[in-house]
């Protein structure tokens, strides 16, 4: 749990380090494709929390009523989408500089193409997400 604990923390500084950018490239109220895919991350991360609550919670059922087919599946479930949201963080990081991200330096066609790529992955997570969370709640319930 300790480890689990760590990860959060460290989740929630890169949140708090990328909800931090006040400096943006376009000077109109229109948001760029770059600030939609860290509004989609900002709006998930601090589910992770949950998510982590959640598994807890699920997992402490189990061993409570000799593990039932559907709770394995959403605990399982929960792993996963916490897991997919680590390598998502990790992937964009290393995919792109913070000037990128967090000052809307011009992108190259490759990190266009791949902003395009990113996009569709944190709304794809930001679903499997909230899907694992619903479904939990609703075996906890």
């Amino acid at each position: 749990m300790t480890m689990l604990k760590f990860t959060i923390a460290a989740f929630f500084m890169m949140l708090i380090t990328i909800s931090c950018k006040n400096e943006n490239k376009a000077s109109t109220n229109e948001k760029t494709q770059m600030q939609e895919v860290l509004a989609v991350h900002d709006e998930v991360m601090p589910k992770m929390g949950t998510i982590g609550n959640l598994i807890s919670q699920i997992d402490e059922k189990i061993k409570e009523i000799d593990s039932s087919e559907a709770l394995i599946n959403a605990s399982q479930d929960l792993k996963d989408s916490h897991k997919a949201m680590m390598d998502w963080m990790k992937g964009f990081g290393e995919r792109f500089d913070s000037d990128e991200i967090l000052k809307g330096k011009d992108l190259t066609d490759e990190k266009q193409r791949f902003l395009d790529e990113e996009e569709v992955k944190v709304k794809a997570l930001r679903d499997k997400m909230n899907s694992s969370i619903k479904n939990a709640q609703d075996l906890l319930k």
